[in-house]
């Protein structure tokens, strides 16, 4: 493997939205441009990853958590679904190894870290990657996110395992780049030119072509125009964090959007 794979921000969904019908009222054709286009992401790689990392919004943990585990278990942390989707299946295995290296690139860059062999993966994790890599054919080992949501050490963290892209590894950060459910679900023009503003202001940052000015620029993304209307709680946009921490000097690029319910929704290439 000598490709440097990029690093990805991916957006996952409601739920799991991909894999049953909208919700009542909701236009039938609601999740189709997200599923394409995580659909259509393996074969915009330049190769085939030996793993993937995965940063999910739904984990969170007082200091930076690997899963370690050599088989996967999957959390079904989503409620009030149909019943099917509580029996999907998703059996990609873990990779010990890579755990064991990414911990110890957190360790060499003197960022404390744990293990976690009993967790299994959460559906910002199975649901995107049943349609990224739906044959689970590619070992996944998901990371943490830190509880104290600080954007800063996230891209710390990004920064300690950008080598890992020239190692076979594909960093994925899971999340949403709008995410105000008490918004999103109901039509607000205030809503929508906030998600747009946001949008706006998060592709002109990630295209920064200086590594440690966008990351700057994204430390301080709460002063964003839109910024706290589109994320009252940070926890689905700092997934971004680690992904352009592990960007090093490779901007970033709109790789996916969309208007979902009126608000605007985005996708990060890095690479």
């Amino acid at each position: 493997m000598t490709s440097r794979l990029p690093s990805l921000y991916i957006p996952h969904g409601g739920g799991p939205c991909f894999f049953m019908d909208p919700m009542p009222g909701m236009p039938a054709d609601l999740w189709n441009k997200m599923a394409a286009y995580l659909g259509a992401i393996a074969s915009s790689l330049p190769a085939r990853p030996d793993a993937v990392l995965v940063i999910s919004a739904h984990w969170e943990t007082p200091r930076p958590t690997v899963g370690a585990a050599a088989r996967h278990s999957l959390l079904f942390d989503y409620y009030g679904f149909p019943e099917h989707t509580y029996h999907l299946t998703y059996p990609a295995a873990g990779s010990p190894a890579l755990a064991a290296r990414v911990r110890e690139l957190l360790r060499q860059a003197g960022i404390e870290s744990d293990a976690d062999e009993r967790r299994g993966i959460d559906h910002g994790v199975f649901i995107p990657f049943k349609l990224i890599f739906p044959n689970a054919d590619i070992p996944i080992v998901p990371l943490s996110l830190r509880q104290d949501l600080d954007a800063r050490a996230h891209i710390a963290v990004g920064a300690a395992l950008a080598s890992l892209r020239d190692e076979g590894v594909l960093v994925v950060g899971s999340g949403m780049s709008y995410h105000n459910l008490r918004e999103l679900l109901r039509p607000s023009s205030q809503a929508s030119e906030a998600a747009r503003q946001f949008d706006r202001w998060l592709a002109s940052t990630v295209a920064i072509a200086d590594g440690l000015r966008r990351q700057e620029a994204l430390a301080h993304w709460q002063q964003a125009p839109g910024a706290l209307a589109s994320h009252p709680r940070a926890e689905h946009l700092l997934p971004l964090m680690v992904a352009t921490g592990a960007a090093g000097q490779d901007p970033g690029r709109i790789a996916y959007s969309d208007n979902l319910l009126g608000k605007a929704i985005s996708a990060v290439q890095f690479g």
